[in-house]
């Protein structure tokens, strides 16, 4: 005797059945890992974000004490930021500032509160000047300046 129609069609019935379990964690494993993706990129944004920083001088009346001309950094972020050479970058008119010619007068500043940020008077003439500063997450502040 032969197979049947109703055998045929629970053959093709276990077939698609398989086929779609398939495709379905195929697209289940897909949508995971879109949705982890989407869910650390958010949280990156996140900090970002929270990371600010800016420069609250006068601009035509930069303190020189002692060989260091003096920058009040603000941290106006909501995260607490690491002031180390190691964390930030600076640059004068475009130029790298060597990390051994500026310093920081605190490790840490908490959300509100000001650091002094010492660079050594070696590194700026008199006249306009820009200084970059680069901090965490590539978030940067530029500060135009006037020297006498």
């Amino acid at each position: 005797m032969g197979f049947s129609l109703t055998g045929t069609h629970v053959i093709f019935f276990i077939a698609s059945v398989i086929v779609a379990v398939t495709v379905s964690g195929i697209f289940m494993a897909a949508t995971n890992n879109i949705s982890t993706s989407l869910s650390d990129r958010g949280g990156r944004i996140q900090e970002q974000l929270d990371t600010e920083f800016t420069i609250i001088n006068d601009p035509q009346n930069i303190p020189n004490i002692s060989g260091y001309y003096r920058f009040y950094l603000k941290n106006v972020g909501r995260n607490t930021l690491q002031t180390t050479n190691q964390t930030f970058q600076l640059f004068i008119d475009g130029d790298i500032i060597a990390i051994t010619n500026y310093n920081f007068s605190d490790e840490t500043i908490s959300p509100g509160e000001v650091t002094i940020i010492y660079i050594a008077n070696t590194e700026a003439s008199a006249g306009d000047h820009t200084l970059r500063v680069v901090g965490p997450q590539a978030i940067d502040d530029e500060f135009v300046f006037s020297l006498t």
